[in-house]
Formats: structure tokens, sequence, C-alpha cells
């Protein structure tokens, strides 16, 4: 085990009876200071004294941690290999499970069922006074029933996959002229101060099928809604969307479309449903970051090359209501229901 202190403290008790008891492992500091002291000639009981630490913590220190040198007829005290020392005895420490049973059957529940993070499990559990468990923890967990076969780490965002370099040439898409882009956007967008500010594209599957998901997301709360489509095109597009605003009963003043073809008929969009439509630019996903990041939430659910051919509606708000219902870290571990509640005071998401 690494080397402890036991430090007695009076807690402010006028009678000066020592009450508390704190456990203080040396640090990396204190062991360069200790190789200094002991070099010039300084007792344990002197070391001790300027370190504020007991003698028996620096005779223990010492005599563990020193290094036996090649010709040198005692061993030396050589802080950087004491450091190494502590550290190997610490991890060596560690190699059991941290916590019980119970607590790695809950955050494989979280994981598996709802596919949270690891660091949505941790501030969720300690939000509900459970068990302090650390997100890297987890993450070790999972690695370690990686390496033994289970299939945890599928359940994660990322899973297995590896990262590629993206390259993208000049573009092919057809071009809309007049269209009203990014920047004319009112500043209240920006802010994020409101809700009731959407950003809106396509998710395809399979390559070569017409099916796929219109996904609109609300920049300032994160809700989001996705919306099953027979095939990419403009009156598939204003049709869903347009029934998404006048059902859903949630705000809707501006979309800002990605800059696909089939958003170019926003104008009849804008007519019958009273919003304004924005685009953002060619090859600028940051523009519309709210959207691209629930793009790749939704990619759990529907990888990429998968056929949505067999995906229904109610399959899409079955996932949308689990990423809804999902803590985030930018909104302070909040559920983007919870932060509509916030804006609004009231939620209805009947589609």
């Amino acid at each position: 085990m690494p080397v402890e202190e036991v430090s007695w403290q009076t807690g402010g008790d006028p009678s000066g009876k020592r009450r508390s008891l704190m456990y203080r492992q040396l640090t990396e500091t204190e062991r360069y200071t200790l190789s200094v002291l002991k070099r010039q000639g300084c007792s344990f009981r002197c070391i001790a004294r300027m370190l504020q630490r007991s003698p028996s913590t620096i005779s223990r220190e010492i005599r563990r941690n020193a290094t036996v040198m090649q010709g040198k007829p005692r061993p030396l005290y050589v802080p950087s290999k004491a450091q190494e020392h502590a550290n190997g005895r610490r991890r060596r420490s560690r190699q059991g499970k941290q916590h019980d049973l119970a607590v790695y059957a809950q955050v494989e529940s979280l994981l598996a069922e709802r596919q949270w993070s690891p660091e949505q499990i941790t501030h969720q559990l300690r939000g509900q006074a459970g068990p302090s468990i650390s997100h890297m923890t987890i993450y070790r967990h999972v690695r370690r029933d990686q390496r033994q076969g289970g299939g945890l780490y599928r359940h994660l965002r990322q899973g297995g996959k590896r990262r590629r370099k993206r390259t993208h040439g000049p573009e092919k898409r057809g071009k809309l002229a007049d269209k009203p882009m990014i920047d004319s956007r009112p500043e209240a967008v920006e802010g994020r101060q409101e809700a009731g500010h959407w950003e809106g594209d396509t998710v395809m599957g399979a390559t070569g099928e017409r099916d796929c998901l219109l996904t609109l997301v609300e920049r300032s709360t994160g809700l989001a809604l996705v919306l099953k489509l027979p095939h990419r095109t403009v009156r598939a597009v204003n049709r869903a969307a347009l029934h998404a605003i006048r059902t859903s009963k949630l705000p809707f003043a501006t979309i800002t479309w990605d800059n696909g073809t089939e958003f170019h008929g926003y104008r009849a969009l804008e007519q019958a449903a009273g919003v304004r439509c924005y685009f953002a630019y060619p090859h600028h996903p940051w523009e519309r970051g709210s959207n691209e990041n629930f793009n790749g939430l939704l990619r759990q659910y529907f990888p990429k090359g998968k056929s949505l051919g067999r995906v229904r509606q109610a399959d899409c708000d079955a996932v949308v209501a689990k990423l809804n219902q999902r803590p985030r870290k930018r909104y302070g571990f909040q559920t983007p229901e919870q932060r509509l509640q916030q804006y609004s005071g009231v939620l209805h998401l009947g589609l």
C-alpha cells in the first residue's frame, strides 16, 4: 500500500483534544525536499518537523522506497525512484474492483438500455446520491469487459469505430440563387437565449435507397424531432416539417437548413408555417453544430450503411425519446426535456 500518514487535527477545539483522523500520502514535492534535507545530514525528526509530518512517516518512506545502488554499501534515497515505487504500489493496490457488483450492474444497465456515456452515468448517479464512480473507472470496466469477449463497448457512442481523415472535392449539389444564408439570421438566434430556433438536416441509410430521416434540433434546449421520409425530396421534407410544426405544439420561429437540394422548397414552407428559413454554407458543419452533434448521437441507433427501409415513425419516436431524456454535458447534465420545461413551462411531444 502507498505510504500514508495519520494526521490528527484539533478542529478548532479550544481544549486541544485530537478528534479527527485524516490520511495523507507523501507528495512528489515532499519526496524531493526529503532527499535534499537527508543529504544535508538532517535527522528524521528534523525532516519530519520541516515537512509537518510524523517521524515514523519519514522513517517508513526511506525504508520502503530507498533504492539499492550497485557498488553502494547502503540503499540510497532517490526521489524520482521513490515516486515510481509509490506509483507502482498504488496501481497494484487497485487491481481489484473498486465498487460492488451492484454498482457495476447499475452502470451496465444505463449503458446498455439507454446508451448513456460514462460521464453522463457518473453525474446521474452522483445527482441521485448514489455511488461515486468516475467515468474513467467505467471506461476501464468496459474495456476489461471487451478484452474478456463482452459487448459493452458496442453501446458506447463511437463503439469500436476508427476515425478517418475526411476530404471533399468541389460542391456537386444543386445551387439555389438568392436563398437566405446564415449571415442574415437575427442575433437572437445566435445567442441561444430563447426557444424556437431550429437546425435541420437529412440522415441517409444504405447506399442507393430512397428512405431517409429528417432531423430537427432546437438550438437553445437541444430537443430533437426525427421524422421518417419515404424519399429525399422537397415534397417529402416540406410535408414532414409542416406536420411537425403544426402537431408538436413546440415553438418554431426559424429553421437553419443544411445546403442540400431537398430544402430548396423553403419558400412554400415559410408561407404555410410562418417560419423563417436560413441556409448554412457548404462544408461548414459547425454552423449547425447542434444538429450535427445530434446526428452523431442518432447514428448509434441508425448506423451508416444500414437500411432504413423497415424503420417506422414509431421506431424514430422511441429513439428520439431516449435522446431527449439523456443528460447533456453542455447543459450541466440536464436533459433537453428539462431545458425546454425551463424555457416554456410546458412540454408537448405528440406527433
